[in-house]
């Protein structure tokens, strides 16, 4: 029926596990769970040699890191089910019917996304992040599935298996930020998405600082996807402004406006209450300067 795949890297994942394998029995229902660390030999593996105890799971190590999107080819090549369910390993379902309302879509759809949640974070260290995910990824499915293509995730989703092989093996890329990618190609393939409120939590995001950085490598990635012609119809509202900033020849000028307003851009980014617009000026002016480079 079902394959849950978890790509892990350093990370505890039995609780995860432990909590979709309880739902899955309840539900009575052909399934498997399939864990993958990438590659980190960290000491939380020894903690998640457990999952091979549990009903129909089971936990590999890889002994290289092959990167994110081949780990996940990975895990749904060893797939067998025809419908893959992928989680990211640091979430947590937020419903108990959170599988039944995976398995109520069947054949309603290639792909169904079921969305996330965050939980607020003690630290204003960790404030960019948990905005930005609050105001542009926590969005209702009636809003999502106006623009379908605008709002992938790939933390919580399930897709048919061959469909879910045949997007993974068109990224190259191994780094940060290939939501991006992953929603142009769906587009691009003209494969039906549909949206649906079943989101996982997530409480456990990254420090500002951190979440800047891991900002650089998506974007990097999407102007390398952009000009190699990987990424042609999508929903990126920053690659749209980016590219008219091109076609207009402002490029050079929008750079060097929002240069001077460089320290302001900067406190934003690490202020209690971030700004996104500042925040996407941010991301805009360091767009314009990579194809500079």
């Amino acid at each position: 029926m079902i394959s849950i795949l978890i790509p892990c890297f350093d990370y505890n994942a039995y609780p995860l596990v432990s909590i979709l394998e309880k739902q899955a029995l309840i539900l009575k229902i052909d399934f498997e769970i399939i864990c993958i660390d990438d590659g980190s030999f960290s000491s939380k593996n020894d903690l998640n040699q457990k999952i091979n105890l549990l009903t129909n799971s089971k936990f590999i190590e890889s002994k290289k890191n092959i990167g994110r999107i081949n780990n996940r080819l990975l895990l749904a090549e060893k797939s067998q089910y025809q419908w893959l369910i992928f989680l990211d390993v640091d979430t947590l379902p937020n419903e108990d019917n959170f599988l039944k309302n995976y398995i109520d879509q069947l054949n309603k759809g290639t792909v169904i996304i079921g969305g996330c949640i965050y939980k607020k974070p003690k630290n204003e260290n960790f404030s960019l992040r948990y905005k930005f995910g609050k105001s542009r990824e926590e969005i209702r499915c009636d809003i999502r599935n106006k623009n379908p293509y605008k709002y992938i995730s790939s933390c919580n989703f399930m897709c048919k298996r061959e469909v879910l092989i045949d997007i993974l093996s068109s990224i190259n890329s191994i780094s940060y930020g290939n939501d991006y990618i992953f929603g142009s190609l769906i587009k691009k393939m003209g494969i039906y998405i549909k949206h649906i409120d079943n989101p996982v939590l997530i409480d456990n995001i990254d420090e500002n600082q951190i979440f800047i950085k891991k900002t650089h490598h998506a974007l990097k990635n999407l102007i390398s996807s952009y000009n190699n012609k990987i990424i042609k119809k999508h929903s990126i509202s920053i690659l749209r402004a980016y590219i008219i900033l091109d076609i207009l020849l402002m490029k050079n000028v929008f750079v060097k406006i929002t240069d001077l307003f460089k320290n302001l851009l900067n406190r934003n980014l690490h202020s209690k209450d971030p700004n996104l617009f500042l925040f996407d000026l941010y991301r805009l002016n360091y767009l314009c300067k990579i194809k500079n480079a």
